[in-house]
């Protein structure tokens, strides 16, 4: 933590300067170092702290380099948010750590165990089928599939059924599944496991259809994260197998979209207008999520006290239709196209910094409780649960997942699948 503080007080001092570059480079100094002391101390290749570390501090090294004519000098209270949002984490997480005299040790790989298998299959043969008939539906009743339909960006936005669309992009945890179900032992009967793998092709068909990279890069991120924390580890040429697919498929799904070379480098206003696409697409997609942050603490006018943090609420009952104020309160973001924002936006619209603080606390706890349960799972459902929380620190620059109602909807399919497996288990 010691080796945190001083590089953001350096960062911070730098960029007061107009220093951006080594402003930025001693932040993605010390996300390299925070990933490598966790990861050291439990040889776990994802440690829900350290890949917070990395990649929430990392993105914040990112966006202080300021490459885009977007990004301007952040307000004191931007930086002692983001400070917060650490250090909070980090900080419970070791009181919690500490006080149970917990030393971090990853567990080995489980035994199979092709009666754990069984229940796993059911479920991705049933997750499957009614993902698809969403998506069926979806389609016969909207009239068009995105990945057919040419010249408007926003198609894959239109794709949506109230109510309908939770079902279509619950394909995501699919690939996942399907990786639990071979590394518990698959079925000895053949027809069985070419059963599993069409529905993981299918499923990761879905968005695919629906031009929807992100549901895409979770898919296919989820299945690699699970794999590990089933295994504790990977084998060098997954990772590398995983970018050569999604690599070109993040690219067809791009020209799909009709987002052209000209579109984007317009939106994204990079300083050096000669930068190829490829980074700056990247870096605008990490960087500018903390600019929104910084425009929501210069414009917001007053906080709303939980009720952007209760949207998956609002949502999920249906009171979003019925009392329409709950849902009516704008997005501060720099630039209309650009709307990511970081996982912290939504507690300091609705509590400000003590709210930034409090949240970064919980979500501490949370990744403690996951990561000290994992050598001692034993319904394998608990692999693909850890396995989301950690693709969520890896976005935690990306989106306010703990205010979005899909995540919920995630997760309670998830538990339905926990209760289904223990019991079958049993």
């Amino acid at each position: 933590m010691l080796v945190y503080i001083i590089c953001y007080a350096a960062s911070w001092g730098l960029a007061h300067f107009g220093l951006y570059g080594p402003s930025g480079a001693a932040l993605l100094l010390a996300a390299a170092y925070l990933y490598w002391a966790d990861y050291r101390r439990s040889g776990n290749l994802i440690h829900l702290r350290g890949l917070f570390g990395a990649f929430w501090v990392g993105g914040q090294g990112v966006a202080c380099l300021k490459l885009s004519r977007l990004q301007a000098d952040w307000s004191p209270v931007t930086w002692i948010c983001f400070f917060l949002a650490f250090s909070g984490f980090w900080l419970t997480f070791e009181a919690l750590n500490r006080n149970r005299h917990n030393r971090e040790t990853f567990r080995m790989g489980r035994r199979r165990d092709r009666a754990a298998a069984r229940p796993l299959f059911h479920c991705i043969l049933a997750l499957t089928a009614v993902s698809a008939a969403a998506f069926v539906l979806e389609a016969a009743v909207l009239g068009f599939v995105p990945l057919f339909v040419r010249g408007v960006p926003h198609a894959y936005s239109e794709f949506h059924l109230t109510g309908v669309h939770y079902l279509t992009v619950s394909c995501v945890l699919v690939p996942a599944l399907t990786v639990l179900y071979f590394l518990e032992g698959g079925s000895r009967r053949p027809r069985n496991n070419r059963l599993a793998v069409l529905a993981a092709v299918i499923s990761a068909a879905i968005p695919l259809l629906c031009v929807s990279r992100f549901q895409l890069i979770f898919a296919l991120v989820l299945a690699l994260f699970v794999y590990c924390a089933r295994e504790n580890g990977v084998r060098l040429w997954m990772p590398a197998a995983l970018a050569a697919v999604l690599i070109p498929l993040y690219v067809i799904l791009t020209v799909a979209r009709s987002h052209d070379v000209a579109y984007l480098n317009g939106i994204f206003e990079m300083k050096n207008s000669a930068m190829p696409i490829f980074i700056s697409q990247p870096y605008i997609y990490i960087a500018n999520n903390y600019e929104n942050f910084d425009c929501l603490v210069n414009a917001l006018p007053a906080h709303t006290w939980g009720i952007r943090m209760l949207f998956p609420v609002w949502a999920l009952t249906g009171l979003k239709f019925v009392f329409p104020y709950l849902i009516s309160f704008p997005i501060y973001v720099t630039k209309t196209e650009l709307t990511t924002v970081t996982l912290f936006y939504d507690a300091y619209y609705d509590f400000g910094i003590p709210g930034v603080a409090v949240f970064s606390c919980l979500l501490g706890a949370a990744a403690w409780r996951l990561t000290s349960g994992l050598k001692e799972i034993r319904n394998p459902i608990g692999y693909l649960l850890y396995g989301q929380m950690a693709i969520y620190m890896v976005l935690s620059f990306f989106t306010t997942w703990f205010s979005n109602p899909t995540t919920w909807f995630y997760l309670a399919v998830t538990g339905l699948m926990a209760l289904y497996c223990g019991r079958s288990g049993r």
